[in-house]
């Protein structure tokens, strides 16, 4: 299966830097339109969605292939494969954000920074590591996910969207994650709020620019100051706004760090 198809790629926009943009859980390609008219002048933009979301190919579904996020990872190497990048920046967010990461290990060459929106390694509180949730508690989200997807993606995503002066951001988000393939995405749920890449951290080489925001239910504060001390080198900018998803909620703000990191 060609990748391009596979994953639904689009490339959009114009200019000698290519930016790779890599979805978090729920979220196909078109979460990133409100950032895209603004880069589209200066940048070589690659879309795609990962395979379940969006218009990606449902059927190259593999459960053992993506039992981890290194499956996705291997997915987002072979877009770039196919289209023979280099050197390109990675805008990952969420668990988009550690499959990017995984993927620049893999293969360092081919991305030249990284910037990780709200990213986590690992969603798990342990002994000496806050990730946000207890197993319990990921466990009874797994389990009402099975029993009905809708429900819960109605109950869940205004806590990750945060912004509840602004409910219709809530809806956009609900009615991506209820497009996805329901089978695939409760799979996926469980390999990213149950992976735990801290390990891999200390082979990533990639220059990082780490953008959390203020108040994060899905990744706290903790977690960004975790990643910041595990990556030398890495910028760590919190926005001060709230939710998971700063992207949508405050695109202004995101771009504006995203291009003050990439120019300086």
């Amino acid at each position: 299966m060609n990748a391009l198809k596979r994953n639904n790629v689009h490339v959009v926009g114009r200019g000698q830097t290519t930016l790779l943009f890599v979805n978090g859980f729920g979220c196909d390609q078109t979460i990133w339109r409100y950032m895209l008219p603004a880069l589209s002048e200066h940048y070589s933009m690659v879309l795609f969605d990962h395979v379940g979301a969006g218009l990606s190919d449902a059927t190259t579904y593999n459960p053992s292939k993506y039992a981890s996020l290194h499956g996705y990872a291997q997915d987002l190497l072979e877009i770039c494969e196919e289209l023979d990048l280099h050197e390109v920046t990675l805008v990952g967010h969420s668990v988009g954000a550690m499959i990017g990461a995984l993927a620049a290990i893999g293969a360092p060459a081919r991305f030249r920074r990284l910037l990780l929106l709200c990213p986590s390694p690992c969603y798990l509180n342990e002994a000496g590591y806050h990730g946000g949730f207890d197993r319990a508690d990921i466990e009874s989200m797994l389990s009402f996910m099975e029993r009905d997807f809708s429900e819960w993606a109605d109950s869940f995503v205004p806590l990750i969207m945060g912004n509840p002066d602004r409910p219709s951001l809530s809806d956009e988000l609900i009615l991506s994650f209820c497009r996805n393939d329901l089978t695939i995405a409760r799979q996926f749920a469980r390999v990213t709020f149950l992976s735990d890449n801290r390990s891999d951290l200390a082979r990533l080489r990639t220059p990082c620019l780490l953008l959390q925001c203020a108040e994060d239910l899905i990744a706290p504060l903790e977690v960004g100051a975790y990643l910041h001390t595990s990556l030398p080198g890495s910028t760590l900018v919190t926005l001060p706004v709230s939710g998971h998803c700063p992207h949508v909620s405050a695109p202004r703000e995101t771009l504006a760090a995203m291009e003050a990191y990439m120019e300086a």
